[in-house]
């Protein structure tokens, strides 16, 4: 077997072992949270819960949703909290390819990429869905009872945080096309118009159909695609000047160099090159 299959299965290996360790973490802190599984529930609930008229509540429409539905929301809580964990395994496997100053900034970019995913997701649920699910009800029919299935409500909550998740990683990506030389940031200066108008093309498509949660996604967007380029102008260094190019000696100044050296003019072995 040659050394190169030999490298490509001993990374095999440790991405493996790197997988292995991740999702070993994420089933353990499930199996701590699994006792409250119920309240961990209630507490994705609670901003539906508080929008819904007096009396409101949710309902079940499948027979295994009351049990399967807090086990998805604990599983995904139990990701969270493991986030910092799966993110160091994944750097840690891609860590030794890396170049020292491509080390140096992966630190805190994984660092500011945790923060600014769970930052993304805490803004969906204390501001983005407050406003929404209130307004979802006052535009309620007269003699129309909101009462959302459990599981519905979930594959909507989760496609929110998705949403917003990424979205607060905008900073994150626009640093990494700048220091990889894909792009400059006049660059994005120049295609801000284009992304404005992309943020709030997502914001339809991710979001109710309402004016509300659209501006709520577009506009941290924006920003966040701002504060991105100020970043990135921040830590990316000017080049050097390029030296001259080096241009090879036309063939006369070769006969005169050969006939200062025949004449001793220039000692060869010391003479400077050019």
């Amino acid at each position: 077997m040659s050394d190169t299959e030999d490298t490509f299965i001993s990374h095999l290996i440790e991405m493996r072992d790197r997988l292995l360790r991740a999702v070993l973490a994420v089933v353990i802190i499930f199996v701590c949270l699994f006792p409250w599984a119920q309240d961990i529930y209630a507490l994705l609930a609670r901003p539906l819960l508080a929008a819904l008229p007096k009396g409101g509540q949710m309902i079940a429409t499948e027979i295994t949703t009351p049990f399967f539905v807090p086990m998805k929301v604990t599983m995904m809580a139990a990701f969270l909290l493991a986030l910092p964990w799966v993110f160091y395994q994944a750097w840690a496997f891609v860590a030794p390819g890396l170049y020292q100053h491509e080390k140096r900034l992966g630190v805190p970019l994984v660092i500011a990429s945790v923060i600014l995913f769970v930052t993304g997701m805490a803004f969906a649920y204390f501001l983005v869905f407050p406003l929404v699910f209130h307004f979802i009800v006052s535009v309620t029919p007269n003699g129309v009872a909101v009462m959302t299935d459990i599981g519905k409500y979930l594959d909507f909550v989760l496609t929110m945080f998705m949403a917003f998740g990424i979205t607060f990683e905008v900073p994150i990506a626009v640093v990494l096309l700048v220091k990889m030389g894909m792009v400059s940031v006049a660059k994005l200066r120049e295609i801000r118009p284009y992304v404005i108008v992309g943020a709030f093309v997502i914001g339809a498509i991710f979001t109710p159909p309402d004016v509300i949660s659209q501006f709520m996604l577009a506009t941290p967007l924006w920003v966040l695609y701002e504060l991105g380029i100020i970043v990135a102008a921040m830590i990316s260094k000017p080049k050097p000047e390029s030296e001259p190019d080096y241009s090879p000696m036309s063939d006369s100044d070769m006969d005169d160099e050969f006939d200062r050296i025949e004449a001793g003019q220039v000692d060869p072995g010391t003479r400077k090159q050019d």
